[in-house]
């Protein structure tokens, strides 16, 4: 009996800590909803650390342990464990998260760009890579201190940027995104796609959806501001039409997505250096068609990545 009380207490130690963690970081964050991931089978705690914290402490409670108690204590331990590998990262991904919307709202709507007036497209611009930085980061950090989940990590993250890109149009296509000419659109879209392609191998199901929305947004806004522009000229130019506008960002994209690519290689190695060495490359537009004319929802979020902002 007292070696099963010692071995309980043991496994409940990490509960414990996960529940001290998730009272500490309430003030901070919310916790997620979306509770898919399978621990057992695909965690941190199961890949790297059970096996070494069970052989560590077993002895403890128990010097002899046959097959069938060994299979309870790992079930057990990666029980316990889990519940704290959740919280961490979840404390980890929102601090995260409340970094990158800061960035994202530089990069959209504090970058120097009236998006109503803007210059002629040359390529991606600084604010671009300022706010890729943050995800190279990330990554080091996850990728020297725990491996196994930095594939889990930056998934949230990306699609947690579109959603974040999303928010961002929706709080401002009143204020500063009132108007987007052809060439604040053709930017735009530039820099999507470079995103996009960067990043490609963290983009989920659910942020390849957010980016499809937020580019529908982004024509209809744009088309919007042409009708405008167009109704108020004097001479009544015809306004440009959602086919024309992507046809344009399209162009763009093939005129200037690859040198940019080659350009910033040293800032986005870590993502796609056997990418570029191949010399392929991922287009947003392979499969995107210009959209009927409608009016989206007040706000548009992907379905796995929803937070309170701080």
């Amino acid at each position: 009996e007292i070696h099963e009380s010692v071995r309980l207490a043991f496994l409940n130690s990490f509960r414990d800590f996960a529940g001290y963690l998730g009272t500490f970081g309430a003030e901070l964050a919310q916790s997620r909803s979306n509770k898919e991931n399978n621990h057992v089978q695909n965690g941190y705690m199961n890949a790297e650390l059970s096996d070494q914290l069970y052989n560590k402490y077993r002895h403890i409670w128990s010097p002899i342990r046959d097959n069938d108690e060994r299979s309870a204590d790992m079930r057990d331990l990666v029980t316990s464990f889990s519940g704290l590998e959740d919280k961490v990262l979840d404390q980890y991904t929102f601090a995260k998260s409340n970094v990158i919307r800061n960035a994202a709202h530089n990069y959209l709507l504090d970058s120097g760009i009236h998006w109503g007036a803007a210059p002629v497209v040359k390529g991606i611009r600084d604010a671009t890579l300022d706010l890729l930085h943050i995800l190279v980061a990330v990554h080091a950090e996850v990728y020297s201190g725990a491996r196994p989940l930095l594939e889990k990590t930056m998934k949230i993250l990306v699609e947690g940027l579109v959603d974040i890109f999303l928010s961002l149009f929706y709080e401002n296509k009143a204020k500063d995104l009132r108007t987007l000419d052809a060439n604040g659109f053709c930017q735009l879209m530039l820099e999507l796609e470079y995103f996009e392609t960067v990043l490609n191998t963290y983009f989920s199901t659910e942020a390849q959806q957010a980016l499809k929305s937020l580019q529908e947004s982004l024509l209809e806004k744009a088309c919007e501001s042409g009708s405008e522009d167009a109704a108020s000229d004097d001479k009544q130019v015809p306004s440009v039409s959602p086919d024309d506008l992507l046809a344009l960002a399209q162009q763009h994209g093939s005129d200037l997505l690859q040198g940019e690519l080659e350009r910033t290689r040293l800032n986005i190695a870590c993502f796609m250096e056997p990418t570029l060495q191949s010399g392929s490359k991922t287009s947003a537009y392979s499969s995107y068609q210009a959209p009927a004319p409608h009016h989206p929802q007040a706000q548009v979020s992907s379905p796995s990545f929803r937070r309170q902002q701080a």
